[in-house]
């Protein structure tokens, strides 16, 4: 199930996404960058696994549909890697 809109708050550094069910998420950018589903984050095994520190106060600098079914985020760390789906 596709959201109906995605919306991301800069103040409180939350993404919302609405459904058509009236059910709305909203995701904190920090709990998105640390469970990045990149390869760089994630690795190929549970053993090249990385835990992400110091992810407290990051934002999220722009978002890109990727088809009707993902979305790219580039945070304001740089990372842009990983395909949320």
């Amino acid at each position: 199930v596709n959201p109906q809109s995605i919306t991301y708050h800069a103040a409180s550094r939350t993404l919302e996404l609405c459904y058509a069910d009236g059910v709305d998420s909203l995701l904190p950018a920090e709990l998105l960058r640390v469970y990045s589903p990149s390869a760089e984050v994630r690795g190929h095994s549970e053993s090249e696994r990385k835990l992400q520190t110091g992810k407290k106060h990051i934002a999220i600098d722009s978002m890109e549909s990727i088809g009707n079914y993902a979305l790219r985020i580039v945070f304001s760390d740089g990372h842009d890697t990983g395909i949320y789906s």
